[in-house]
């Protein structure tokens, strides 16, 4: 990533004369408005595992056709230095402002470097286009959405030929092809037209659409769960104004779930998301309208996935007529203990069976999946690496894959696609709040039993938006002083620092100041730190990947609940000391 002299940056591109009339309008206005220039083009929008997110506008610090084009480039080259031009990438895209038309340019951009595109015709989630790259035996993918970012936001995603987001590896191979491209203006697009004519632009249609949700289908329809049992669960479903709608409702609707009411207000794809301040499905704000029609109708559960579909959250009413909005680490745990039990029960269950949790993950679901014999590995945060882990186990066959998740309401159940699948999980929920309805229980009962099994659990998660160049330098002070001074916490003696940045785990006697010994971590290097204390509490520290955001992930663990939430509050109280150090 490149920094740039903002205003000289600014003054090229304003002088181009060919810009779009959105893009030279925004330009023009800029004049007189130093700060808003000096964060447009004070450096290039990064482009990391994550490919691009940005917020969208005109600049080298803004999601735009020229970043895209730029991008593009670098992966075209890429793929050819691979030999992929004949495989091709497929291409899709979310509801968001441009995200269209981002999709035909990647799509355009790729035919001029002599790359098939198959671009969707249509809105498609981003589990479909992980599953796309898969089925059309292409050599990549590129998904343009920002996932539940706010409205003024757009992204890049890039997928490797397995249907996996791209490592590091990948995304500097393709970095150094992207910072050869000096003169932004100039990427080759090819005319759509003659793309079309060529066979280098393809377009997706429903038949790909059909094909995944049947595997859907195929893949995790249990029989354990009874016709009966499905058209007595009352759901209400929330897209978000997202891409969700239809793959979730069809899901649900052939597979015998026939009380499923959509919140209309939310229910068309949207990039505004005029209903919602972010279309975030871990906010209790973005469930506001489907908690009040679940209330209306008395519903049993409601679900509401964000605008690319790769998150759900899940609420649940009680006994007592209350919703509850499970955690996903709670969503994570059950569904880990009823997959698995399902597939126990079924005679399914591999002996040499492992599911995948991110290292900012609780450890509730790990105990859950050790009980049924299962290995439990971490990652780091970041659907990618879940997906890197399936494909390594799936070609040394050392292990098979049941369950992947990340507490930021991400889930995988089945592996035919390598990303977090909100499809996937809507009708495997479904599916659990049916076989426990049928027994008498809702998902808070099936909660506290698990509670009582392997002890109680709660997380928190506090974070702070440092936007812009002072923002970044707030961020690295803090990690940099925390790396350096530690954490203390009341009542807890820290057992153990990783700093992954590193690769060191610091391990001390309970209440000791120095650590007794120094261990090597062998998970890939990232700018995070996370301390465990006595007892299984745990604080972890990084900066968002993703957005302006510094993030301190807490966990508790205790015999009881009171205890959990006390040992919770006092994670509360150095997580705001850490804060302050801003």
């Amino acid at each position: 990533m490149q920094t740039y002299n903002a205003q000289k940056k600014y003054m090229e591109w304003l002088t181009y004369p060919e810009h779009p009339e959105d893009i030279a309008s925004e330009l023009a206005a800029l004049q007189g408005h130093p700060e808003d220039l000096e964060d447009r083009f004070y450096r290039e929008l990064a482009f990391g595992t994550g490919g691009l997110r940005g917020i969208l506008g005109a600049g080298t610090n803004r999601m735009n056709i020229y970043t895209v084009r730029r991008a593009t480039w670098g992966l075209a080259q890429h793929i050819l230095a691979r030999g992929g031009a004949d495989r091709g990438v497929a291409v899709g895209y979310d509801c968001r402002r441009y995200s269209a038309e981002f999709a035909l340019e990647v799509g355009l951009v790729l035919a001029a470097a002599g790359i098939k595109a198959y671009v969707f015709e249509h809105l498609c989630p981003t589990p479909e286009l992980s599953f796309a790259v898969r089925h059309l035996q292409a050599a990549g993918g590129v998904m343009i959405t920002a996932s539940h970012n706010p409205p003024e936001y757009n992204g890049y995603k890039v997928y490797d030929e397995t249907g996996c987001q791209i490592l590091e590896s990948d995304a500097s191979a393709i970095m150094q092809q992207i910072d050869r491209v000096e003169d932004w203006f100039s990427v080759p697009v090819m005319d759509r037209a003659k793309a079309e004519a060529a066979g280098l632009l393809q377009w997706i249609g429903r038949a790909v659409d059909d094909a995944y949700v049947q595997t859907v289908l195929d893949t995790l329809t249990l029989p354990t769960v009874s016709k009966e049992a499905r058209a007595a669960l009352h759901v209400v479903y929330s897209p978000l104004h997202g891409t969700g709608n239809v793959p979730v409702q069809s899901v649900l609707a052939r597979s015998g779930f026939t009380q499923v009411a959509v919140v209309s207000s939310q229910e068309q794809p949207d990039g505004a998301f005029p209903t919602v301040k972010s279309p975030n499905p871990e906010e209790r704000s973005a469930f506001k309208e489907a908690l009040a029609l679940a209330e209306s109708q008395a519903a049993d559960i409601a679900l509401a996935t964000d605008p690319d579909v790769d998150r759900v959250g899940v609420a649940v009413r009680g006994k007592d007529g209350q919703y509850t909005l499970l955690t996903g680490n709670q969503v994570g745990g059950l569904l880990v203990n009823f997959w698995l039990s399902q597939k126990e029960q079924l005679g399914t269950l591999p002996g040499n069976g492992i599911v995948f949790k991110t290292i900012v993950t609780s450890e509730f679901g790990a105990e859950i999946a050790r009980r049924f014999g299962a290995t439990v590995e971490d990652t780091l945060t970041g659907f990618k690496y879940i997906g890197d882990r399936i494909a390594h186990y799936q070609q040394d066959g050392s292990h098979a894959f049941l369950f992947g998740y990340e507490e930021s309401y991400g889930y995988l159940a089945a592996d035919f696609v390598r990303d977090k699948d909100a499809v996937q999980i809507c009708f495997l929920v479904c599916q659990m709040a049916a076989f426990y309805k049928a027994q008498g229980k809702t998902l808070l009962d099936v909660l506290g039993e698990l509670f009582e099994e392997v002890g109680y659990f709660a997380e928190a998660l506090i974070s702070e938006t440092l936007p812009g160049v002072d923002g970044m330098e707030k961020m690295a002070r803090i990690m940099d002083t925390v790396r350096k001074h530690g954490v203390s916490v009341d009542g807890l003696s820290l057992v153990a620092k990783e700093d992954y940045k590193t690769s060191e785990r610091f391990v001390y006697e309970p209440g000791g100041n120095a650590p007794k010994q120094v261990e090597r971590l062998t998970l890939p290097k990232s700018d995070v730190l996370k301390f465990t204390f006595a007892g299984g509490a745990w604080l972890a520290i990084r900066p968002s990947g993703t957005e302006p955001k510094i993030k301190i992930y807490l966990g508790a663990r205790a015999d009881t609940e009171p205890a959990c939430t006390e040992v919770l509050n006092h994670l509360r109280s150095a997580a705001d000391a850490i804060l302050k150090l801003a």
